[in-house]
């Protein structure tokens, strides 16, 4: 609502300001719209009160593929609205302070830590932090729209004068530009989408709580969106790079830069910064779904001690702040990215709630099925609009991206099924293993090696030592030492005549898993533990190598013995 005014108005003011009538008319084309979808998506919290939105209705409805499209768009999303209200929070902050112009990305950054904490803390003590700024919020922006009807009803408006920059850029007004100037504007209706997503964080009754509260936001946002866009149209209000409409239109309906002027500006700047936190809710909970049906990586299910999803808030947040710094911080340049997933989502849940009415065949289930389909056809025909009119401008990157993602989603998918086949007891004969063959690599004659070569001969007979030569003297010394120290273990030379230790080992290796092909190989490594954790740089990582380099050989198993030293 706070940036969709102005969008309309910049790219209506191409055509020269005599145009900017026009933001009126498409206010409540759109106004209309977000209504409808509202109505619409209320419908589809009914039908599906444990959460999931588009992704789970289009799964359910219409076919996995529908539904990974669907959440591909709603991930991106999430995370363009993240990046999207922060940066328009703090161009709310250099509207009123312009002296802060210059340090928009690190702002930007700074709150995307500061929300992602307030997530990391839980969800109801975020809800808790974020409820004051809200309600700041609404009582600031109906004050200005109060104050500025009453301007306009007392015909005390001062008209501001036109840009010259605006004037100069005026060619023809196109039915081209005039779609675009509406697909900017159906920004408005982002976020309507995140209460059906997120019915399990209401409190009990979920189902009925969360579609209250949608009824109440779309009118909420109707009203603000409306009284905005007349204001503006009443003011004569002309964008400009570096001040936001709602700037401007404080700025004249309070003549000036008073208290009550900073005050629009603090509560937009937090209400924008914290509407990131729908998206912080939902993209954990949207990604912990689709890993629980394996098209992501189990460690999205993972909950923190707050019971938050982390491992979501943690890659939302990368993600937002990357955005974030690769288009400086501007939220002109993010938008045009915005739309593309937000219609597709829309669309297909529509689409599948009309289909599961028509299929359940319910009490009352054709006018429900109707309001879906209306919904449906006409938020389609808004995704087309805002394809075509923004594609040139980046849409073509969300439009390249969903594809892309929902191949990953299903590459996901057959990994987790290939393992589960692979693990599956069924129809499976557990092989015959004769023995054990345990290898001990040595580097000398001390503590650590006696300790590994006990606990070899606890493992198996069939024990042997392996040492590689690279200096002759040093292997004479160490035979002297095996004859008391060895523990009765054959000692195995190998010749390294290039001084290379890892490759003369790893061929005896293979050699001995050749020789018993129906045995395990065990490989025990004497590791001693420095007491402090900078001293392992004082020493070399053979034995994370040998680790590393084993570790795809499927009948050899690696078995670390520590001794620990002392401070």
């Amino acid at each position: 609502m706070a940036y969709a005014t102005e969008e309309i108005l910049r790219t209506l003011v191409l055509a020269g300001v005599g145009v900017l009538w026009l933001v009126t008319p498409i206010g409540f084309v759109i106004s209309a719209l977000l209504l409808v979808v509202a109505f619409s998506y209320r419908q589809t919290i009914r039908a599906y009160p444990n959460g999931g939105g588009a992704y789970l209705v289009a799964k359910d409805n219409l076919s996995t593929t529908a539904g990974l499209v669907a959440g591909a768009a709603l991930l991106i999303d999430y995370v363009l609205t993240v990046a999207v209200s922060i940066a328009a929070g703090v161009a709310a902050i250099t509207s009123a302070l312009p002296s802060w112009h210059d340090h928009k990305v690190a702002l930007a950054l700074g709150f995307v830590g500061v929300v992602m904490l307030g997530n990391l803390r839980g969800v109801r003590e975020s809800g808790r932090i974020f409820a004051v700024p809200t309600y700041f919020f609404l009582a600031s922006m109906f004050t200005l729209l109060a104050v500025g009807a009453y301007r306009v009803l007392t015909g005390s408006v001062v008209e501001a004068p036109a840009e010259p920059q605006a004037a100069a850029a005026a060619s023809t007004l196109t039915s081209f530009l005039l779609l675009r100037a509406f697909s900017n504007g159906c920004m408005a209706m982002t976020g309507v989408e995140a209460i059906s997503n997120g019915v399990p964080a209401f409190k009990p009754p979920e189902e009925k709580n969360a579609g209250t509260t949608l009824l109440i936001m779309s009118a909420l946002c109707v009203l603000l969106f409306m009284g905005t866009t007349l204001l503006a149209h009443a003011f004569s209000l002309v964008p400009v790079h570096d001040e936001t409409v709602v700037s401007q239109l404080a700025r004249s309906v309070f003549a000036g830069r008073g208290p009550l002027y900073y005050a629009v500006q603090a509560a937009t700047m937090l209400i924008l910064v914290l509407a990131a936190n729908t998206a912080y809710q939902d993209f954990p909970r949207l990604a912990s779904v689709m890993a629980r049906d394996r098209f992501l990586p189990r460690q999205f299910m993972n909950q923190g001690d707050r019971l938050a999803f982390s491992n979501g808030i943690l890659v939302l947040s990368v993600l937002a702040g990357v955005l974030i710094v690769a288009f400086g911080g501007d939220t002109h340049a993010l938008i045009p990215l915005y739309m593309v997933g937000v219609f597709v989502s829309f669309s297909l849940s529509q689409a599948g709630t009309c289909l599961r009415f028509t299929r359940s065949r319910d009490a009352g289930w054709l006018r429900h099925a109707l309001l879906n389909g209306v919904g449906a056809a006409l938020t389609s025909v808004v995704l087309v609009i805002v394809a075509v009119t923004k594609f040139a401008e980046g849409a073509w990157l969300i439009v390249a991206l969903i594809p892309v993602l929902v191949l990953h989603f299903k590459g996901v998918r057959r990994h987790y099924d290939n393992v589960a086949a692979q693990l599956s007891m069924r129809d499976w004969t557990p092989e015959t293993t004769q023995s054990n063959t345990v290898v001990v690599p040595v580097s000398g004659v001390h503590k650590a090696v006696v300790r590994a070569l006990r606990y070899a001969r606890s493992l198996s007979t069939d024990v042997q030592a392996v040492y590689v030569e690279t200096d002759p003297a040093a292997t004479e010394a160490i035979r002297a030492d095996w004859v008391r120290w060895g523990e009765g273990v054959p000692l195995v030379i190998l010749r390294s005549p290039y001084r290379s230790l890892m490759e003369p080992l790893l061929d005896h290796i293979e050699k001995v898993e050749a020789e018993r092909p129906a045995s395990f190989v065990t490989v025990v490594l004497p590791e001693f533990v420095p007491s402090r954790f900078w001293h392992h740089l004082l020493h070399n990582q053979r034995a994370l190598l040998l680790k590393a380099a084993l570790l795809f050989k499927p009948n050899t198993i690696v078995i670390s013995v520590p001794y620990h030293l002392d401070a």
